[in-house]
């Protein structure tokens, strides 16, 4: 029997939120965008896969402006400008893989150019990173009448992180998010944005921290969102709800956003989960066009 193609990918977790790793060593090319949107919805599969919100490839930097370039598709396919969680895993994995040192490491991403300062990864394979999220945009996008119709006279704004968010002020149980996340996505579809991710907040009991459940666009429901963190934290911020230091506590775990002078900075965890030789081909049978 003929061997079966492969290709390594590493899987981690930021709170929860999963992504496969594809390291591009130097030299080699990185693959193409059909084939990178064919490999992401193979693999983060979780019946036909290895099971992920998304996948990174990984390459090195061809300016003096950044350390390595993150490019990131979700399960759908869809590409994604950034994520939170999505490059402290990327990170952790360039660190894995000696591609980068621990400290400042700089990753040009679609939403631009993020500063990284990651720790070393201890014995569990558990590392803390801390992202530089750059300018943090309220009233990024128009809420039309329209979106504000389903809202049902709850407070929300449009917040951008280099990617788009509408953030609702809601009692978390009363919000059936599996209903009300595509409902809201289903009209930014048709716009340039390809959707939008939806955050619910509402003010925890710890008077220091916020609870957040979110629907990510082109993903679902997931335990956690980078970006939508910073974009809670900065709604909740506008709204009173919440200081320029903030806990964000989300069904995945905690993360910690503080806000200054219109930036943000994302500070959590990142956990190494395993290495992956995923038997694929880009015309396997049954995977979708």
């Amino acid at each position: 029997m003929s061997a079966v193609p492969t290709v390594r990918l590493a899987k981690y977790h930021g709170l929860g939120n999963d992504f496969l790793v594809s390291i591009v060593a130097q030299g080699e090319t990185a693959p193409d965008d059909a084939s990178h949107k064919a490999l992401a919805r193979a693999a983060c599969d979780r019946n036909r896969g290895i099971g992920a919100d998304g996948l990174m490839v990984c390459s090195p930097a061809r300016d003096a402006d950044a350390d390595l370039v993150m490019r990131l598709r979700n399960a759908d396919g869809s590409l994604a400008e950034m994520s939170g969680n999505g490059i402290r895993c990327f990170v952790h994995a360039a660190l894995d893989e000696g591609l980068v040192s621990p400290g400042t490491i700089r990753v040009r991403t679609d939403g631009g150019l993020r500063v990284v300062v990651a720790k070393a990864p201890d014995e569990r394979g558990l590392a803390q990173v801390e992202v530089s999220m750059g300018a943090v945009e309220l009233d990024a996008v128009p809420i039309p009448e329209s979106v504000r119709s389903r809202l049902g006279g709850r407070r929300a704004v449009s917040v951008s992180v280099g990617n788009p968010h509408l953030v609702v002020e809601a009692d978390i149980g009363t919000v059936d998010l599996t209903r009300f996340g595509p409902e809201i996505e289903e009209w930014y579809l048709t716009t340039e944005l390809r959707g939008i991710n939806v955050e619910i907040v509402e003010r925890s009991a710890d008077s220091g921290s916020l609870n957040m459940a979110v629907w990510e666009r082109g993903v679902g429901i997931t335990q956690a969102c980078g970006t939508g963190a910073v974009a809670t934290a900065a709604a909740a911020h506008r709204w009173g709800m919440s200081g320029t230091h903030t806990k964000v506590l989300q069904p995945g775990g905690e993360a910690a956003v503080v806000l200054a002078d219109g930036q943000a900075t994302l500070i959590g965890p990142s956990q190494f989960v395993c290495v992956a030789e995923f038997a694929w081909l880009p015309s396997q049978p049954g995977e979708k066009a």
